[in-house]
């Protein structure tokens, strides 16, 4: 434990280290005690150098609470939105510092203390502003980080297409594999005229036993040192309803080959000491779905897998992520059997997947979906899957249910 922390604090300078220490004692400690538990007659509140007291104190306070949580995570996981809000938040501080000191200081002092903080907490702004790299992924850094190779599977549409999309422009050379060899065709040739990069497409059915031990097989030639287990499938309908050999085929693909092929190509990049490996799951994945039993149970045994994985490979320079999407606007509905419904762009699940690689087991993609995987942790757990059936219910043809 003390070990990991000394890793994730060295992933930033000491001042940093410092801020981040702060926000978290102002967002565990104080502003809490400072909202629940500080008589409303003594609450005080400043922003903008402006004073505020009693109930107007006490109704700001929530607002500073998710400015300082913000700033812990944001400094946490250095998550590239931090720049430059993180510096204009600091030099509002700086020049209301000044306002204040002059404003309710009512003697000498005044002046002296409010231009004192003011250089302070202005040379802290500046500093900020000036740590933009910090906050940035540049390109190439992915390539030089895990490899020159990545093998995605599922990569003829929807997230496996837009993560080759992207690992291309970090000029990161590619394995497509899918069943549909046109699409993967078509693909490769996009990020190779675009990019630069070299391609290999292998169409492989891996919903059989033997479809991830061929696609090993083939790819036993290049360095592949970046494992995208993308390729899934969901059933949706009762249990019943569905066919037993469709099933079997989706707990072969979801299941059976990330095991099967991380397990394959692990060792070479064990070898080389450095990769990654990536889990397409889903927040499907953190309870039951009735009506998409099968499909929830399977990616809750990716998230499973994957976050183990993390723990097991630490230190050995091979970053794994479980990348955990909501409803996504891609194929998958169509092929599932849903009824259509709104979902995120892929575009936008795998930029989240790219910002947390290498910082932690597993991500959420959006906001709401990580506040409804919290309160299925919360809730009792029969709540909430009578809860999620009412929602699959919704996207599931009449027939099926």
């Amino acid at each position: 434990m003390l070990e990991w922390l000394r890793e994730r604090l060295l992933a930033r300078p000491w001042w940093l280290n410092v801020l981040l220490l702060f926000c978290v004692y102002m967002s565990v400690v104080y502003v809490p005690w400072d909202l629940f538990l500080k008589p409303v007659t003594h609450d005080e509140e400043v922003w903008f150098g402006i004073r505020l007291t009693g109930w107007a104190a006490k109704l700001a306070t929530p607002l500073h609470w998710a400015v300082y949580g913000a700033g812990a995570y944001g400094l946490w996981r250095m998550r590239p939105w931090f720049w430059p809000w993180g510096s204009l938040y600091v030099a509002q501080i700086a020049v209301g510092t000044w306002i204040w000191s002059v404003r309710y200081i009512e003697n000498e002092w005044g002046w002296l203390l409010g231009v004192t903080g003011c250089l302070l907490l202005g040379a802290l702004a500046y500093a900020l502003w000036r740590a933009r790299p910090r906050f940035r992924r540049t390109k190439g850094q992915l390539r030089e980080r895990y490899g020159e190779w990545a093998l995605i599977t599922g990569a003829s549409a929807g997230i496996g297409a837009e993560l080759a999309r992207a690992l291309a422009r970090e000029g990161i050379s590619c394995v497509l594999t899918a069943r549909r060899e046109e699409r993967l065709r078509v693909l490769a040739h996009e990020i190779e005229t675009k990019w630069g990069v070299r391609t290999r497409t292998v169409a492989v059915d891996l919903a059989t036993i033997e479809g991830p031990d061929l696609l090993a097989k083939a790819v036993v030639d290049l360095p592949v040192s970046i494992v995208v287990n993308n390729a899934g499938s969901g059933y949706a309908g009762r249990f019943e309803k569905l066919d037993a050999k469709r099933l079997r085929e989706m707990v072969l693909l979801n299941c059976v080959t990330p095991v099967v092929l991380t397990r394959r190509l692990l060792p070479a990049l064990r070898e080389r000491g450095r990769g990654a490996v990536l889990f397409t799951g889903s927040v499907a994945g953190r309870q039951p779905l009735p009506l998409h039993a099968v499909y929830s149970a399977t990616k809750g045994f990716n998230l499973l897998l994957g976050e183990a994985l993390w723990a097991e490979l630490r230190g050995s320079g091979i970053a794994v992520l479980v990348i955990e999407p909501g409803s996504t606007a891609t194929e998958f509905q169509e092929v599932a059997g849903e009824l259509p419904h709104p979902g995120v762009s892929p575009a936008r699940v795998v930029a989240d997947a790219l910002a947390a690689l290498g910082q932690q087991p597993s991500v959420i993609s959006g906001w709401f979906n990580w506040l409804r995987a919290q309160t299925v942790r919360v809730v009792p757990r029969s709540l909430a899957v009578l809860v999620a059936e009412r929602v699959i219910r919704a996207q599931t043809p009449l027939a099926m249910r």
